[in-house]
């Protein structure tokens, strides 16, 4: 009997990689090749990379090297993968495949190929928006026209839905869930559109279907991931479809939280809020995309909103729900950001009550309308306004969360810890947020416990079990 080929799969970047990961596990298995931990063990590595930032890009690059010096056969996919393809094989012979997103359907073959020797010229890199319609198509269907994609089109990438395997990598009760692919905006510092295409909506009863696969296999947290998840539905006709879809999903048996990621202020319509707010089994928590808060620097951003709306934005939820919870990314070093656009920002971050803040500098990205801005800061510059305002909010999440102490939160077990168990209440998403450490022995793991906040070390709290 032949040794069964195994192969290594190693995720890099965000939750939508690793549901893509997962469904490049599935089909490799269904394909014959066995699943391993280490590169060690393996026959090849499969690198799903992340290409957003210099910093992702170069985490890419380091992984596959370090996965060549295993002495396996090494592939690259993923993002990185698809946004440069032929370029990155050229300047990274060490890789033996690029492999892009239409490669998946097939990947068992690709991956047959490498082990054979037989090298696959990689990818020409193509802008992906000019892949689907951004509106609604329509379709016949049983004598009925109704809006919709209907079965993809080649091109497309990554597929989702029950048409796609999907296997799970990693245990625990929290599990992301993909609404999406893709994004139609066109904000200047962002190449993400144009790798990973125009934005296509999975239909609600397949993120249903999905749903209920996961809580069969032991999830109790969704976490709902996609470029931008406030557009679900536009492409199907439906621009209320998430406030359809969320008291659906959390009235799937098994799961107890749902969680809505990657919102834009812009999208955040009322009834969307009220629905996050009100609705029993979704959490009232609002990732931001806010990027600044500088009403010019955001127009050149070709963003919505300044300081003053998304004050606003942020009384109408709190209004709703005093204890949701808020986090957002901020991007400073902008070209043409100036020292009062900075002052702006902070005066914001300070008015602002975020639970948790990512701070990153820009650098121009290939492709997009930023790179070629006049008005470029200085790189040192940069630097100095990503330490200032990153030490600024350092210490407004630390109040922030100093302010919870002596509250109430319901908190999902995840891991065992020192002194007790750690998990996340429902204002802290899973590793983008602060954590809380549940004191006492005997804490089920996978449960959702009620506990008193009692201290807090930075953006983490520390609680109490309440009641019996």
């Amino acid at each position: 009997m032949s040794t069964r080929r195994t192969v290594s799969l190693v995720t890099l970047g965000c939750a939508r990689n690793e549901v893509d990961s997962e469904e490049l596990a599935a089909r490799m298995e269904e394909a014959g090749w066995g699943l391993v931990e280490s590169a060690d063990d393996a026959d090849v590595v499969v690198v799903n990379t992340c290409g957003f930032i210099d910093a992702a890009k170069k985490d890419s690059i380091d992984t596959l090297l370090a996965a060549h010096d295993s002495g396996a056969k090494v592939v690259a996919a993923g993002c990185l993968a698809e946004r440069y393809g032929a370029e990155l094989a050229a300047e990274l012979p060490e890789a033996d495949a690029v492999l892009g997103f239409d490669d998946y359907a097939e990947i068992g073959d690709r991956l047959d190929d490498v082990v054979a020797g037989r090298r696959r010229a990689a990818h020409a890199p193509r802008d992906r928006r000019a892949l689907l319609p951004i509106s609604p198509v329509e379709r016949p269907s049983a004598g009925v026209v109704t809006p919709g994609h209907g079965e993809l089109p080649d091109g497309v990438a990554p597929a989702s839905g029950p048409r796609v395997l999907r296997r799970r990598l990693g245990g625990g009760p929290v599990a992301p869930l993909k609404l999406a692919s893709g994004c139609d905006r066109r904000c200047a510092f962002c190449a993400i559109p144009a790798f990973r295409g125009a934005y296509v909506s999975r239909r609600p009863e397949e993120v249903l279907a999905e749903a209920r696969w996961l809580a069969d296999h032991g999830v109790r947290e969704l976490v709902l991931v996609s470029e931008n998840s406030t557009s679900y539905g536009k492409d199907l006709g439906d621009l209320r479809a998430l406030e359809g879809l969320l008291p659906r999903l959390a009235a799937v048996d098994g799961i107890e939280r749902v969680r809505a990621s990657y919102l834009q202020p812009a999208e955040l319509r009322p009834g969307l809020i009220e629905v996050l707010c009100g609705t029993d089994g979704v959490v009232p928590y609002f990732d931001l995309s806010f990027q600044h808060a500088s009403g010019p620097v955001l127009r050149s951003m070709r963003r919505f909103g300044d300081r003053e709306r998304f004050l606003q934005l942020l009384d109408r939820v709190r209004d709703l729900a005093p204890e949701a919870g808020v986090r957002s990314n901020f991007i400073v070093g902008f070209p043409g950001e100036s020292e009062e656009d900075v002052e702006e920002l902070m005066a914001f971050l300070s008015e602002a009550r975020l639970d948790a803040i990512g701070v990153f500098g820009y650098s121009d990205e290939d492709g997009t309308e930023a790179a070629g801005l006049p008005g470029k800061i200085d790189p040192e510059d940069v630097v100095a306004r990503v330490e200032e305002v990153t030490a600024l909010a350092e210490e407004l999440t630390a109040q922030r969360a100093e302010d919870r102490v002596g509250s109430v939160v319901r908190v999902l077990l995840e891991d065992k810890a020192d002194g007790g168990v750690e998990g996340r209440a429902e204002h802290q998403a899973p590793e983008v947020d602060g954590t809380v450490l549940v004191q006492g022995d005997g804490l089920p793991l996978g449960e959702i416990v009620t506990a008193r906040v009692v201290g807090s070390e930075g953006v983490d709290l520390i609680g109490r079990v309440e009641g019996p």
